[in-house]
Parts: structure tokens; sequence; C-alpha cells
């Protein structure tokens, strides 16, 4: 994904986690003349052949083609991408991952992100119909998480539970119709939160094969934003869960 495997970061805070992540690579910056100051820290830090380029706001103003009021825009260069089998293979004995499918909106990827680095998720796995967690609003709503969380897609043939499962992860399926809830459920020591888009959800075959669990809500609602329910769940598994089995 992307155009030659660049992407655009943008704001003070994500431009900072960009130039610190182990994961991608700034290319380039260009900064309004009003910002240079703020960002003289990140600039004496990046890499000699990294070029920052400044502008008045007007100008930057056309090259962006928009008003763009935090005056602060990078590019970066991805890193090659593992498999999946590669990302898990990696982790450690205990560890946490979050899986997504079906994931199209760039709001929900950026908010799921956010939500995998706050609750120390160890990664996020994507499914091949995800949007790009490297788009640039996506990347914006993450605060930058997108830029430090390891990813990686599935391939169109590979079975997802099967993959998780031959790397030992417990995949725990979020559905309104769970078989148990949330409260009642322990953390293995490796697990795999799965989400599907909202609306659709996931696949009932998907379903059918995994440990399904429910969020209990008030009585006439079902179902939550995905990226809540992603933080809902991630913080039980993360505290809640593990000081139950101690």
């Amino acid at each position: 994904m992307g155009r030659q495997g660049l992407f655009v970061a943008e704001g003070e805070v994500v431009v900072r986690v960009l130039a610190r992540s182990p994961l991608v690579r700034p290319q380039s910056l260009l900064l309004a003349d009003k910002r240079v100051a703020a960002l003289s820290d990140v600039m004496a830090a990046l890499p000699d052949d990294v070029p920052v380029y400044a502008a008045g706001q007007a100008v930057m103003d056309a090259v962006v083609g928009f008003p763009i009021h935090r005056g602060i825009l990078a590019l970066g260069r991805r890193a090659a991408e593992p498999s999946v089998d590669e990302l898990l293979a990696g982790l450690p004995d205990e560890a946490l991952v979050l899986v997504l499918s079906g994931i199209a909106n760039h709001d929900n990827m950026g908010g799921l992100f956010r939500n995998a680095a706050a609750f120390g998720a160890d990664a996020v796995i994507l499914d091949p119909t995800c949007c790009d967690p490297l788009y640039r609003k996506a990347i914006r709503v993450s605060v930058g998480a997108a830029l430090l969380k390891p990813f990686a897609r599935l391939g169109e043939d590979e079975d997802l539970l099967a993959v998780l499962e031959a790397r030992g992860f417990q995949p725990l399926a979020l559905s309104p119709a769970g078989e148990t809830t949330l409260a009642q459920t322990a953390r293995a020591p490796r697990t795999a939160v799965v989400l599907g888009a909202e609306g659709p959800g996931l696949s009932r075959a998907l379903l059918e094969r995994a440990t399904t669990v429910r969020i209990p809500m008030a009585d006439g609602f079902d179902s939550l934003n995905v990226a809540v329910t992603a933080g809902v769940v991630l913080h039980h598994l993360a505290f809640a869960a593990r000081r139950a089995a101690d």
C-alpha cells in the first residue's frame, strides 16, 4: 500500500513519534516558518540525510492544497512488512495481539492502534480487507501509535485462526452473542483479540471456530464502536484478567 512505500505524517505529536520510531524512517520534513523553533530538537536528532524545508504559511497551504493549520508535515518510508507468521513467531511467550477483520474506516483504524499502544498489545494483525494504518488520517487519529506498533497483513489465502493457533495464540472473538462475558474471560499466555467491522462483525465461520466473548450492555443496546470495544477488552486483558490470575 502507499505510494512507492511512502506515507505522510502531520502534526507535532505524530512527527515527534516518527522521528523516534524503530519501525519506519523519516524522509523529509516540511514546516511552516512559525513552527521551526518548536521542532528544533527533532531536527537536530534527524539523520544528516533527512532534509527539512521551511516555508511561509501561504506557500505551505498552496503546496498541501488546503489550509494546514498545524504547519508540520513529514514524509516517511515504510519498513519491509513481515508476514503474520514471522511477526507472531518473534513475540514473547506471553503476548497480546489485536486482530482486525474488515476495518475500512481510517478513524477507527487509528483509534484501534491507539488502544493497542495504550494497553500494551504486542502487535496488530490485519486481514486483507482492512484499510491502511499508515494512511495520513489513521496515523493522526492514532497519535502516532501506528508508527510504533508492529503490524502485519494476512495473505488472501491464509486462514486467520489457523495462523494464530499454530503460534499458540488463543483467539477471543468479540460478538454481541458471545458465549461468555468479558468479565468471565481469563487471559491465556498468548491471547489474540479478534474484532470485525461495525455492522457485519465477524463471519459466522470464524465465530464457530473461536471462543466468543460479549460485553454486557444496557437493555436494548448491543454494540459499541469497534475502537471503544478494543479499548474495553484490551484493558480487561491487560489489567483485570491478569490480576485475577495472580
